[in-house]
């Protein structure tokens, strides 16, 4: 997976999750619909981790295609 296509699922994730916040305006979520919010908020952390990697590989002269996607108990823990 290429920077680019990490940035294309970072924006149709991002849209996604907008989309179901702004269909609640004023409405609390329902059960189904606060689970599918915390696993698009998940992908994101771990999309955003894997480009994170990525240019760090690059910078450090390593290949960047090496980097891969952690675990979700791995990227939630992180400081942000």
């Amino acid at each position: 997976m290429q920077d680019r296509d990490i940035l294309e699922q970072i924006s149709r994730l991002t849209e996604e999750e907008h989309q179901l916040e702004r269909s609640h305006i004023g409405s609390p979520l329902r059960a189904e619909e606060l689970e599918k919010l915390r696993s698009l908020e998940v992908q994101l952390d771990q999309c955003w981790d894997l480009l994170n990697q990525r240019r760090a590989r690059r910078l450090a002269g390593a290949n960047p295609d090496d980097a891969t996607v952690r675990p979700a108990s791995v990227v939630e823990h992180f400081e942000q």
